[in-house]
């Protein structure tokens, strides 16, 4: 199929053709030559099951799959009780690390690989289900090194071409979670769509119980989840377009259904993280805010995240002592979803001009009265509603000196922020040239250390 650009796309097409390495090869879109632009994205949905006690329904599920014995990560009473109501034998491992760093996940793949589970269940937050994600993937590939399946540049991207056994996931967060390398001092990520579950059972009834903290946390999560798929680069200015529908990424960049997702999970959020967090019984805004959790899901897996989601991996992996206050733990920690949202005010002030009808679109979910803003000033808009909305939710760092960087960290967390390519690939205006993208993540992040 030979596909026809229309001519205001084939101009800024040609333009950035121009700069792309290999450009020999010709946009020539009036005269029906092949272009290297996308033409098209694809959608890849979990099942989901979302209402107040679906978690009871877990047990039926798996004996309809005909699963006789299962993992349980990190499981809750319902959980196990509605597996042993319909005889199904499990094993449990829950030895799981909040923000794993690779030592974790190698440990739970090395009991994957001798426990080999007919199925998965995990019960927990993104840290659990990421965890059970990778241990069904190491389990399926026995002889696999650790760095086989890990994005690139920093691993090798292995394509996944087994199938692998049945993972249902019950979150219990609404967030998800990364991998971190403490050799390479950063986080980074796996992603194919082979690791999806099978289903995912949301039960509001299991969030009640989180901590404020964490709800905040997993909640920021959400937002960003929502503003960088909103934002990201339409998915037809992504190049090259794959050789195979096969390797199409996960992440092609805003879509038609993408957008509808992510904007709904924004509304949602910014309307009940801020109650969610004040008032634990408030359990209309649990319910909601797990509801935006799931949507935006649909809307970032089909077209990706950007600048918050790469900065947020180095400020988590090369954190320098600072441990976040509502988490249970002895050691270090910058939950994902602060990582993410404390760049998020310049990061939106640095996307702006690329689309300041959608920031201005955004900006006014956030309350603000964009009657008679100017387009120049949409990202400065969007920034600022950011950070005040930061500000009222309370016990948030707000700048990355908070989290104990300095100036001179800069260069660093640039460095391991450069090789997150398959999200940076999802920036808008967002140079090629290395040396350009340097100072344009050094300016953000410099601006982000306080305000």
């Amino acid at each position: 199929m030979i596909i026809k650009v229309a001519p205001t796309s084939h101009w800024r097409a040609a333009s950035l053709l121009r700069t792309v390495q290999n450009h020999q090869t010709k946009c020539l879109c009036h005269g029906w030559r092949w272009c290297r632009w996308e033409y098209a994205f694809e959608v890849s949905a979990n099942n989901v099951r979302f209402g107040n006690g679906v978690t009871k329904e877990v047990g039926m599920d798996f004996k309809n799959l005909n699963i006789g014995k299962l993992i349980n990560l990190d499981p809750v009473k319902n959980a196990v009780s509605a597996l042993e109501s319909q005889g199904i034998a499990y094993e449990i491992y829950s030895d799981v690390r909040i923000e794993p760093k690779d030592s974790a996940l190698k440990d739970a793949i090395a009991w994957a690989r001798k426990a080999a589970p007919e199925a998965y269940l995990a019960v927990g937050g993104g840290s659990v289900i990421d965890t059970c994600k990778i241990s069904s993937l190491y389990e399926a590939y026995p002889d696999a090194d650790f760095l086989d399946f890990v994005n690139t540049p920093i691993g090798k991207a292995r394509s996944v071409d087994k199938k692998l056994k049945p993972l249902i996931a019950i979150p219990t967060t609404a967030g998800t979670g990364s991998v971190d390398l403490i050799s390479r001092r950063v986080k980074t990520g796996i992603a194919h769509r082979a690791l999806k579950p099978i289903l995912g059972l949301v039960d509001p009834l299991n969030t009640r119980s989180m901590p404020s903290q964490v709800k905040s946390s997993s909640g920021l999560d959400v937002l960003c989840h929502s503003l960088e798929s909103w934002t990201a680069i339409p998915y037809h200015d992504r190049v090259p377009r794959p050789t195979n529908p096969l390797l199409r990424p996960a992440y092609q960049g805003a879509n038609p259904i993408s957008d509808v997702f992510s904007f709904e999970a924004l509304k949602l959020t910014v309307k009940y993280l801020p109650r969610s967090v004040r008032d634990p019984e408030d359990h209309e805004a649990q319910q909601k805010l797990l509801l935006a959790a799931t949507l935006a899901g649909i809307g970032f897996g089909s077209a990706g995240v950007h600048i918050c989601h790469a900065l947020s991996y180095p400020i988590s992996g090369m954190n320098k002592g600072y441990r976040h206050a509502g988490y249970n733990v002895n050691y270090p920690i910058i939950p994902h979803g602060v990582s993410v949202a404390v760049t998020a005010p310049q990061v939106f002030r640095f996307t702006g001009p690329s689309n300041p009808d959608r920031h201005l679109a955004a900006a006014e979910v956030f309350g603000v009265d964009i009657v008679n803003a100017k387009s120049e000033s949409a990202g400065e808009i969007l920034g600022d509603a950011i950070a005040e909305f930061l500000t009222k939710l309370g016990d948030q760092p707000l700048g990355i000196s908070k989290l104990g960087f300095t100036n001179h960290d800069i260069p660093d967390l640039v460095e391991g922020t450069l090789p997150q390519s398959r999200i940076l690939n999802l920036v808008p205006n967002f140079q090629i040239d290395e040396d350009r993208q340097r100072e344009d993540l050094g300016k953000i992040l410099e601006a982000s250390l306080a305000y």
